[in-house]
Order: structure tokens, then C-alpha cells, then sequence
């Protein structure tokens, strides 16, 4: 089964620490209401993970696989232990433009930079552009 619909990237808070995954996992799960989601969290502003961040961020994955979608990470730091984990599970991809295009040429769309992560905005109009 085919689908066209877009890819989302996410731009990933520079803290991402317990209180902050928590947060987004609230506002994560109603991505998972489409069929097929297919994500990129794009972590060029992360700048500390903790433990917390990483299950979260597996959770995510997990979530989802279980709609047929896929999760994938880009631009991570090297400068934490628990970057190396996500590595080993996740595809990631240096840039968010490279991890679009890996879902096969499927129009991205980009969660505003200035958005509290991403749920809250997918309602109103203009919320959304394309990612370059």
C-alpha cells in the first residue's frame, strides 16, 4: 500500500531531559492518529539528552512502527553516551533534508521553529511549511 502523505520534521527542544519528554510525549501522540506517520526529529538544537529522552524517544519509535510509520533522528550530536544508543536503534541522518528524502521523495513538512514542539500548532492554518 502506497500513501502520499508528507513527512513531518520536528525540531527538538536543546534540553531534552525527563520533564521535557514527558511534555512531549502529550504532545507527540496525536501525530500517531494518521495513518502511516512518518517523522523526523530533527536534533540540531539538542544539546543534552538524559536517559529519560532516549525511552522517550524509543517509545516514539515503538509508536510509530505500530501505525506502519517510521521515526528517524538527524543532525545528533556526538557529545552524549546516550546519542550513541539512539544510534544504534534509529536510522539518523546528518541533515533533516537527507532523513526526508530517505522516505522516498515524499513532501516534507517542518514544525515551526518557535512552536512548543508540535501538536498544539497542527490545527491552525499557516502552522506548517515545507522544508526546504
Amino acid at each position: 500500500m502506497l500513501t502520499h502523505r508528507p513527512v513531518l520534521v520536528m525540531e527538538m527542544p536543546e534540553q531534552l531531559n525527563s520533564v521535557e519528554a514527558q511534555t512531549f510525549m502529550q504532545e507527540f501522540e496525536p501525530l500517531l492518529d494518521s495513518p502511516r506517520p512518518r517523522i523526523v526529529f530533527d536534533c540540531s538544537e539538542v544539546r543534552h539528552v538524559d536517559r529519560a529522552a532516549v525511552a522517550m524517544i524509543l517509545h516514539c519509535l515503538e509508536e510509530a512502527m505500530k501505525c506502519d510509520g517510521d521515526l528517524k533522528l538527524a543532525a545528533l550530536s556526538a557529545e552524549s553516551d546516550a546519542v550513541l544508543e539512539l544510534k544504534r536503534v534509529f536510522e539518523s541522518f546528518a541533515t533533516s533534508d537527507a532523513a526526508v528524502r530517505s522516505f522516498n521523495s515524499v513532501p516534507a513538512v517542518r514544525v515551526l521553529q518557535n512552536a512548543p514542539f508540535c501538536a498544539n500548532n497542527f490545527g491552525e492554518s499557516g502552522a506548517l511549511k515545507k522544508a526546504s
